[in-house]
């Protein structure tokens, strides 16, 4: 069972709804500790994140305007796992679509609830080196408004302490590649 699964018993499922990228329950369980309750949920896939560095030294993330904060927020290119797809798969493709580099290195930096208090989604981060720029980057999705944006390490640190909206799977990934960055 992956990070420390403790199954609840379901003893009614009182609600579904079937989105496009996640499900949203509403069920009454019982907990391992005998509590009952009803309990909201929404069920995601996982998602897959790459920290990618440029052989000088910069991090490529994306400026994206996200419509639920209805702003921008500065990010490392990620997307939503595919039905039986691995996140590495899924990250290759995001970084190529979202700011037009791919990667030849690749190292698992480790993988975390996103948002444990009312969803199940694993974020799968990895570090993404030996960038090279596309001639032609695959097209982005539709409803994908999103500017590349070049920073050191340094200055994405700045922009996280200064409070910058950044969103929580960056900060975090960004953090565990920062002992491996120059």
């Amino acid at each position: 069972m992956p990070l420390g699964r403790e199954l609840p018993q379901l003893l009614k499922q009182r609600l579904f709804y079937k989105g496009r990228k996640f499900d949203f329950e509403v069920n009454r369980l019982r907990l391992p500790n005998k509590a009952e309750g009803e309990w909201e949920c929404i069920r995601h896939p996982g998602g897959a994140l790459a920290v990618p560095v440029t052989p000088e030294g910069k991090l490529v993330l994306v400026r994206q305007y996200r419509f639920a904060v209805q702003g921008r927020i500065l990010e490392f290119p990620a997307g939503t796992l595919e039905p039986t797809e691995d996140p590495l798969t899924t990250v290759k493709r995001e970084i190529e679509e979202e700011t037009g580099y791919s990667a030849q290195k690749w190292d698992k930096l480790g993988e975390f609830f996103l948002a444990p208090g009312y969803s199940d989604e694993i974020i799968y981060a990895f570090l993404a080196r030996d960038l090279e720029k596309l001639d032609t980057p695959p097209k982005q999705d539709d409803d994908e408004d999103i500017e590349t944006v070049l920073l050191t390490p340094e200055e994405l640190e700045r922009a996280i302490l200064d409070g910058e909206p950044i969103d929580a799977k960056s900060i975090t990934s960004f953090f565990l590649a920062r002992p491996f960055l120059v």
